[in-house]
């Protein structure tokens, strides 16, 4: 296996409001749910999906918890908050500031504003699914 991840598929409860907020409430461009034609059955997932292309090749990806559980043959189980976390390196503290602020104007939930610790200035919040984000600046980089 190469050192590399080319896809993160996070399983959301309501793909339509998932799409919402990171589309329109956070800005990222995509060209909205698709796949809606493969339907699935109690057994077989459906294949409606959103992706996102992030800069340096990732893909985000967001599927029904339901189909996901389906696709991967495992049954859903309820989820910690604490399973694993996204981080964004911002500029600067202004933009990790605005996007703390753009997040929560979309819906998501700060679980702590951004402030200054030892090592870094960062911030988190909680999509509407409970993914967690950490928007950090590293004020001594020039990065």
């Amino acid at each position: 296996m190469k050192s590399k991840i080319n896809f993160i598929t996070l399983a959301v409860n309501d793909l339509e409001k998932s799409l919402a907020f990171y589309r329109d409430g956070l800005g990222l461009s995509t060209k909205g749910i698709v796949g809606t034609e493969f339907k699935g059955s109690d057994t077989e997932p459906s294949g409606a999906v959103a992706f996102f292309e992030m800069e340096g090749g990732i893909m985000l990806a967001l599927y029904p918890r339901s189909e996901l559980a389906k696709d991967a043959k495992i049954k859903d189980k309820v989820k910690s908050r604490l399973e694993f976390s996204i981080g964004y390196i911002a500029e600067s503290r202004v933009e990790v500031d605005n996007l703390i602020a753009k997040a929560r104007a979309a819906g998501a939930k700060i679980t702590d504003p951004p402030h200054n610790r030892p090592w870094v200035y960062s911030g988190y919040f909680e999509d509407p699914d409970g993914h967690l984000w950490e928007i950090i600046c590293n004020p001594n980089s020039n990065t």
